[in-house]
């Protein structure tokens, strides 16, 4: 049989925090000081009150000092869905980019080089701009242009054919991707673009980069193959078979060498600009290639990521 309970209670903002369904018969309150009843034979407190409650209760507005509060004890609160353990989420996120700047410049001077690009293309990417791991042991190109301190990747002859330090320089670049984990792709400008486009050979080899995840995409400014014989022999003995998007300027004094290494290059996109050795602002077609590598590496990432959130 239906029963219905009628309790006063002071106000029904005091309702949350005391009421308590007892069973399908019964309603019980912890806080008895605040009400004018109390139920025979209490049963034991088996549940918490349910916001999902307040659809079986009604105010009865007409008594002369506080309303009236009826329940329907045959009812119960609907349940809570609960998610199982199985359920996962993909977090994805944006590519992160190591940014190698130019001989005897700086990071931060390549990260102010890099903002002639729109938001639009820089947002689509995290990037990072470490200095290099040498001092400038000579004049730079850039002074008066940008302020100091510059620095250098490593050294070499007048001929770039005999380097010095190069197995440091590797070693540095694999710790800031270590640092800056996780890593996905390269990008480079002179110097730093001849490296970056070097290495993704020379870790397929085993000669570099032993500590990290494959590079997965490379982006280089202005780059050229080394020249030294037996580096350039491991790095470039099998095409780079990565994603690559270079960028040769017409006036550019690197443009031959920087031709002469997309044919080490499987599949490469190509930016032309008439500028000379320099980052070049993107115009329309310009924009719609680094769009379509942008579109290419952040799948690579998306497919490739591991972190998964279990819910």
């Amino acid at each position: 049989m239906n029963q219905q309970h009628t309790f006063t209670i002071s106000t029904i903002s005091n309702l949350t925090p005391f009421l308590t369904i007892i069973a399908k018969s019964q309603v019980h309150f912890i806080h008895a000081s605040l009400i004018n009843y109390h139920p025979p034979n209490p049963p034991i407190y088996t549940s918490s009150f349910s916001p999902n409650l307040i659809h079986n209760l009604s105010i009865i507005p007409n008594h002369p000092t506080m309303g009236e509060l009826m329940i329907t004890p045959s009812e119960t609160p609907a349940k809570t869905p609960t998610k199982t353990p199985t359920e996962t989420t993909t977090v994805t996120r944006k590519p992160r980019i190591l940014c190698l700047h130019g001989f005897r410049t700086s990071g931060k001077i390549f990260e102010t080089q890099l903002k002639k690009w729109p938001e639009s293309v820089l947002d689509k990417s995290d990037f990072v701009f470490p200095d290099g791991p040498f001092p400038c042991n000579g004049k730079s190109e850039v002074e008066g242009i940008f302020d100091p301190p510059y620095y250098e990747w490593f050294q070499f002859n007048k001929e770039f054919t005999e380097y010095e330090n190069f197995d440091k320089c590797l070693e540095y670049i694999e710790e800031c991707m270590i640092k800056h984990a996780p890593i996905d792709g390269l990008a480079g400008f002179s110097q730093g673009a001849i490296l970056a486009a070097a290495l993704p050979g020379l870790q397929a080899k085993g000669l570099a980069l032993t500590r990290v995840p494959k590079i997965k995409f490379i982006m280089i400014v202005s780059g050229a193959k080394l020249k030294n014989e037996a580096l350039a022999e491991k790095a470039y003995s099998i095409p780079i078979q990565c994603p690559s998007l270079h960028f040769l300027g017409d006036a550019d004094f690197l443009k031959p060498y920087g031709t002469e290494l997309l044919k080490s290059v499987e599949d490469p996109l190509v930016i032309y600009h008439p500028k000379g050795h320099t980052i070049p602002r993107l115009d329309e077609e310009g924009l719609k290639t680094i769009f379509k590598f942008i579109d290419r590496i952040q799948n690579i990432v998306t497919d490739q990521e591991e972190d998964v959130v279990t819910v």
